[in-house]
């Protein structure tokens, strides 16, 4: 379930909310009555498990580079 952010148009109180696709949004600040507006927050998730570009193929490009690197050096010493 997504969280939304609310700010009250009248005294500025703001609140995060649990809330689902299909419910209403909060029209009312709790605190003074005031007028709510959803607000627009910045994203804050992690794609984490498999099946994901970063953890499947990014890892292995850089561990293969990583490897190749390492092979270089041993080679010039």
């Amino acid at each position: 379930m997504p969280i939304y952010e609310y700010e009250c148009t009248n005294c500025g109180h703001r609140i995060e909310v649990m809330q689902k696709f299909s419910d209403p949004p909060i029209e009312e600040c709790e605190k003074c009555h005031g007028k709510m507006k959803k607000l627009i927050s910045q994203c804050t998730f992690h794609l984490k498990g498999t099946g994901w570009y970063v953890t499947d193929y990014g890892s292995k490009a850089q561990h293969k580079n990583k490897k190749d690197d390492g092979a270089k050096s041993d080679k010039k010493e």
